[in-house]
């Protein structure tokens, strides 16, 4: 199974759209989302996905998101500040990631296969023992081109893939 990862949206439809693009072209089934929608008009473009999202610091208007995630139906879920999920027996940990040592610290203890994050802006992979660390990139507008992407994480080789949104 392909599992795609995408934070930082901030409301830039162009950005979601292409994400969107991506992830179908590469069989992507299921999305996880490490919080900054910022509002709920982003939410639509991941019709047709399983959505798994959590809320970052400029994730301002809750309720309309919650809606916006009810409105998609089937598994897709708006979990809070932090997410522990599970597909074909990998254990990812979602947060966005403000402290950089909570998301070392998760890393760190090895209990899930990936921890998956944002907020800063910058694409990362990294093993942290068993565990991979990933921040798949943001798309507010003062990114460089060079973090502006998606990860895709192949369960079946735990291979992660980035992709450029341009």
């Amino acid at each position: 199974m392909n599992v795609g990862i995408i934070s930082d949206s901030h409301d830039n439809v162009p950005a979601v759209e292409r994400a969107t693009e991506i992830f179908d072209e590469e069989g992507v089934e299921v999305v996880i989302h490490c919080g900054d929608f910022v509002a709920p008009p982003v939410l639509p473009y991941f019709d047709g996905f399983e959505l798994h999202g959590v809320l970052g610091n400029n994730d301002g208007e809750i309720s309309g998101l919650e809606a916006a995630f009810d409105s998609l139906g089937g598994e897709s879920e708006l979990h809070g500040r932090f997410a522990s999920l599970e597909f074909d027996g990998l254990s990812f940990a979602v947060l966005h990631g403000e402290s950089l040592a909570e998301v070392r610290a998760l890393a760190a203890a090895e209990e899930y296969d990936f921890v998956c994050y944002g907020h800063h802006h910058q694409r990362e992979l990294a093993e942290e023992g068993r565990t991979t660390l990933l921040n798949p990139g943001a798309h507010f507008p003062t990114v460089d081109d060079d973090h502006r992407t998606v990860a895709i994480v192949d369960t079946l080789s735990e291979s992660v893939r980035f992709h450029a949104l341009e």
